[in-house]
């Protein structure tokens, strides 16, 4: 038998469209996102999933909550799926990082950790997710559970899961906002990757996951 676990990003929110780092800040949905998770919820619904868990940051938990309007399920809330902590990035545009921060923000766009500025390594980041969508998959074993968190927290989680080494890591690109992956899960092959970057609006431009 087979776990599938989908991981699903949160919908627009005015930072994500001005291109400024969120992080742990607990930024709304806009209309937009709002609608996002509406569309992407009617597709969501079809699989169906036996078990809904989100982040508690309310961007993802109000994404999870229109899916779980469909379904009838209640969402369960795991802090360990929030965003990545950029520290004293947070509120900052990518712009205003890259002047003020030049080589940390080089660092960043590179793919090596952050010192200092208060940002969650690499490591830790992927360990807590990872060990959140383990969890999330044990809530329903043989069925499918949808995980709604976010960019950099899904993409370093998924990583950590399946053993990939950080060079591999970075040529997985970002989930679009409302998009998914899809990972699967049994004892003979263990983790896989079955589908990524999933959803109902076509190809746009990536917002940063942060």
């Amino acid at each position: 038998m087979t776990t599938r676990v989908i991981v699903w990003r949160h919908g627009n929110t005015d930072w994500n469209a001005g291109n400024r780092v969120q992080g742990q800040t607990d930024v709304p949905l806009n209309e937009l996102g709002r609608q996002q998770a509406v569309d992407a919820a009617e597709l969501l619904v079809r699989l169906p999933p036996a078990a809904i868990v989100a982040s508690d940051l309310s961007r993802a938990a109000d994404t999870a909550a229109a899916l779980a309007a469909l379904t009838g399920l209640s969402v369960s809330y795991d802090e360990r799926l929030r965003e990545r902590s950029f520290g004293q990035w947070q509120g900052l545009t990518m712009t205003e990082v890259a002047r003020t921060r030049p080589e940390e923000h080089a660092r960043w766009r590179d793919g090596a950790d952050v010192i200092g500025d208060g940002v969650e390594t690499l490591d830790d980041l992927g360990k807590r997710v990872a060990d959140a969508l383990q969890a999330a998959a044990d809530r329903a074993p043989d069925s499918i559970v949808v995980v709604a968190t976010h960019g950099a927290a899904a993409r370093s989680g998924i990583g950590h899961l399946l053993g990939w080494p950080r060079e591999q890591l970075r040529t997985l690109r970002a989930l679009q906002n409302c998009h998914w992956a899809e990972l699967t899960h049994d004892d003979e092959r263990g983790w896989q990757l079955g589908s990524y970057n999933v959803g109902p609006f076509g190809d746009r431009p990536v917002p940063p996951p942060v």
